[in-house]
């Protein structure tokens, strides 16, 4: 059955077009003569059999058809773009993986270990994105997500790995000065766990008067960062202050650790074979599961 889908060059000068409202910054980008877009457009609408631009004079409008195609040709042609570049890039006996982890997990926990991987499989090429929330796995182009486990991933593989123990870290001449009584106690706050500190202070009986107050950032790393500048007293994941309090930058000024979210590997519940995803999946548990049993050194 024969396929009924415009040509490539309509598509983009479509795309150019509608993303400048203007058939002739369309062609300066394309380096074409505008009556060139006009008759790609031209042919595109015929074939289609529905207006997509509106004329006035010499400008143009996208149609109510028009914005919505727009929308769905950006898409496709990015993602087409995205796998034409991959599969230049890519390794003939090798691959590429699409990750989405956590910005600080990756920085602080997965960066520094990766060099492990890249030495066991150094054919398979690993590209990072960086995602602070859950989103639909399908369509999105990645193949493993290193997330919080969350109910967004029902009906995923979902892989847990270990839980983000939290700790209360501040800068040692901080507490020397809360102690003496020179300095109040601020406490710093991440922006997606607002209840962090008064579930601590509650477990813990701290004598705080208000947990809730405080700054509020929304990356650990932001957190981590304030509690060195001496701004206050964090409560952050252990595994992503090892360095510094082995530095002494930070210490830890109340030993009860409060257990966070799990962090997890997620990929989709397919049936299609993807080897490169399975060994890198299987790598991520097995140094989680080293993690845990004290081999803390990346």
């Amino acid at each position: 059955m024969r396929r009924t889908l415009p040509g490539i060059s309509a598509l983009i000068a479509f795309e150019a077009s509608a993303r400048h409202n203007s058939f002739s910054r369309a062609a300066a980008e394309l380096f074409i003569s505008e009556g060139a877009v006009s008759r790609q457009i031209a042919r595109l609408e015929a074939q289609l059999g529905s207006t997509l631009f509106v004329r006035r004079g010499n400008r143009v409008e996208l149609s109510r058809q028009g914005q919505s195609y727009a929308a769905q040709v950006r898409e496709i042609l990015g993602r087409l773009e995205q796998e034409s570049l991959r599969l230049v890039a890519q390794p003939d006996d090798g691959g590429i993986l699409e990750l989405a982890v956590i910005p600080t997990f990756a920085s602080r926990w997965l960066i520094p270990r990766l060099d492990r991987f890249q030495k066991r499989y150094p054919n398979i090429i690993l590209n990072l994105s960086e995602r602070t929330k859950p989103f639909p796995m399908s369509g999105s182009g990645f193949d493993v997500v290193v997330h919080f486990t969350h109910p967004a991933w029902v009906g995923h593989v979902v892989q847990p790995l270990f839980a983000e123990n939290l700790v209360p870290v501040c800068r040692p001449d901080l507490l020397k000065g809360h102690i003496s009584g020179d300095a109040p106690l601020v406490l710093l706050h991440k922006r997606g766990t607002p209840n962090a500190w008064r579930d601590y202070v509650n477990a813990s009986g701290l004598p705080v008067a208000n947990a809730i107050a405080g700054p509020r950032f929304d990356l650990f790393s932001l957190l981590i960062d304030a509690a060195i500048a001496g701004l206050g007293v964090a409560l952050v994941p252990g595994i992503f202050v090892e360095s510094e309090l082995a530095a002494g930058a930070l210490c830890i000024p109340w030993q009860r650790v409060e257990r966070g979210n799990t962090l997890a590997v997620i990929t989709l519940n397919d049936t299609a074979a993807d080897p490169n995803r399975d060994r890198f999946v299987q790598w991520l548990v097995d140094e989680a599961q080293q993690f845990c049993a004290g081999d803390t050194s990346p």
